[in-house]
């Protein structure tokens, strides 16, 4: 091996450092593995801090009648059952340990009148479900998590991007990458891998996702011969904020609705009475961000293209205390006062449904040694995703894939690692300083255009197909990509390695979407608007072949009795 890369040895690498991320590593550590988390980004700085509304986990503290086998129910018919069903059994019956768990370390949560966490109502749940911390619970979740980990002795790489996995004899033996601060590469020697990054918002250009989501893990897992799944199913959340564009997309959780936001058009009507009278604003997400989006394309939209969102019919008082950072949000973002005026919000790209295909115990995926867990693991949330379950998603599976990997790490030496495989991807990291190209920039802005022009919230043929042209173009313009200066602090050359991510997870995103002719759950085609049988017995899986992107069915496996039977229960 050269001598020239820095070289860490560690049982179990982490790549992401979210809540999927730290809880994995949490149990890795406490498996007695040695664990090193790597983040591109800082400690902290993760997606999970976005999740406001809370965590879903049938605790029954508010709704007596709420256990496991309606909220595991709630979530298959939320994922039009296309869900890893055996993941959603996991889920719901783990979600409300794993909650405990967090109340033991330290997390704080808002209280009922005798002092059980309180819960909120949700879409798509029957019951009072979200635990939550006003709408911080994703940073009071992040915050304990953190506190435990860095106690317990995790050894963290902060703003350091892995740009390669490395197999040996046809497993995973270890990881290529470098700091972003100088540039320096550094090689991570393991035994098995938890993939924990995240989604592939930053591909749109309305999205609530911050600088880092480019689906660099999912890439990396299907450049080293795992499968995907389900990609065509990408989440846009129906409230975003719409004005003033610097903040366009930024999240507006849904406890906003939860708490008792209207939803209104222009001419003052409310419109979810006309789409899902039963549930109005309380509907699944992909429900109501259609109905927002049909409102603006029928000429009923505000005048920045949305919806307005009102909570001002309930108590100031009522709205800061159960809304502080969306009070604070609007006032200091958008000079509005939400306890006096609407909000505007329009559909936002949010969330991957797809990812990463898993087992479900384990979080696995199809190559060995490489396991995901979170957003970039698919399976659990089927065709659409219902709000708080993203939470306890990654605290269920972030335990299992740290534990699943702590136990093959165990069992296994490490692997000699081999250097043409390193010489390679120093050679691609390298290549945009002597490149004669454009700006990645310029190509970036134009793969978000095209995504969410073509690939966004209603799809047809026509548009899928031209969006796969212009991938192929954008790959030619991407390899060629030139960057000025040196490594020292250059955005312009790491965002050449996320256009790569991005594009690869774009192409398979478009390639599935064009494949299922169908609407279900997020994936709504024009030209295909009812649901299909058939396409409700398979799973579009991605893998790579001779350098392609090449899409792949799979059937579902079929559901036992006994879970049929809580299915097919009546509320």
């Amino acid at each position: 091996m050269t001598t020239n890369y820095e070289v860490r040895e560690h049982d179990v690498l982490i790549i992401g450092a979210g809540g999927a991320g730290l809880r994995a590593a949490i149990e890795a550590l406490a498996q007695g593995a040695s664990v090193g988390v790597v983040c591109k980004s800082l400690l902290g700085k993760a997606h999970t801090v976005m999740a406001e509304g809370g965590i879903a986990a049938a605790m029954a503290n508010v709704d007596p009648a709420d256990n496991w086998k309606v909220h595991f129910r709630d979530t298959m018919s939320g994922g039009k059952f296309l869900n890893n069903w055996r993941m959603a059994q996991l889920h719901a019956l783990e979600a409300p340990d794993r909650v405990r768990e967090l109340e033991q370390w330290g997390a704080l949560f808002d209280r009922t009148e005798n002092g059980a966490i309180l819960q909120r109502a949700f879409g798509g749940h029957t019951f009072k479900r979200l635990c939550h911390v006003g709408d911080r619970t994703g940073l009071e979740l992040i915050r304990t998590l953190q506190d435990r980990g860095v106690q317990q002795g995790v050894d963290c790489y902060m703003e350091c991007t892995v740009t390669r996995l490395l197999v040996e004899n046809g497993r995973f033996a270890g990881a290529f990458a470098y700091w972003r601060e100088n540039g320096r590469f550094i090689v991570f020697k393991a035994k098995a891998v938890v993939i924990a990054t995240g989604g592939i918002g930053k591909a749109w250009s309305v999205t609530s996702n911050s600088w880092e989501y480019t689906g660099d893990g999912m890439a990396l897992a299907y450049e080293a011969g795992a499968e995907l799944m389900d990609m065509e199913f990408v989440q846009f959340h129906p409230t975003g904020m719409v004005w003033p564009p610097g903040v366009q997309g930024i999240l507006v959780t849904e406890a906003v609705r939860g708490e008792g936001g209207i939803l209104r058009n222009k001419l003052g009507e409310r419109f979810m009475e006309k789409y899902d009278p039963k549930r109005m604003e309380l509907s699944t997400r992909d429900v109501v961000a259609r109905s927002i989006y049909t409102e603006v394309r029928e000429g009923r939209g505000t005048e920045h293209g949305g919806a307005y969102l009102d909570i001002s019919h309930k108590p100031a008082e009522y709205v800061k205390k159960k809304l502080p950072s969306m009070y604070h949000q609007f006032k200091e973002l958008a000079d509005v006062d939400i306890t006096k005026e609407p909000m505007e919000v329009g559909p936002t790209c949010h969330y991957m449904m797809g990812g990463i295909r898993v087992e479900a115990e384990t979080g696995q995926s199809s190559m060995p040694g490489i396991f995901a867990a979170g957003e970039c693991a698919a399976g659990l949330h089927g065709a659409n995703r219902l709000g708080g379950n993203s939470l306890s998603d990654l605290l269920v599976f972030g335990r299992r894939a740290g534990m699943a990997a702590a136990a093959l790490a165990k069992q296994t030496a490490y692997s000699s690692l081999d250097n043409a495989q390193m010489q390679n991807a120093e050679r691609e990291l390298l290549a945009p300083f002597s490149n004669k190209g454009e700006s990645p920039y310029a190509i970036h802005r134009d793969l978000q255009t095209v995504m969410q022009s073509l690939v966004g919230i209603y799809r047809n043929a026509e548009d899928l197909e031209r969006a796969l042209n212009e991938l192929q173009m954008f790959k030619a313009r991407a390899a060629a990509a030139t960057v000025e200066g040196s490594r020292m602090y250059n955005p312009g050359w790491h965002l050449v390695g996320e256009l790569k991510s991005m594009l690869i997870i774009a192409e398979a995103v478009t390639k599935s979407a064009m494949a299922r002719t169908e609407s279900r759950g997020a994936h709504s085609r024009i030209d295909y608007p009812d649901l299909d049988k058939a396409w409700g017995q398979k799973h579009n899986i991605i893998v790579q072949e001779n350098g392609e992107v090449v899409r792949r069915e799979l059937p579902i496996p079929p559901m036992p009795d006994d879970l049929k039977e809580v299915l097919a229960a009546q509320q």
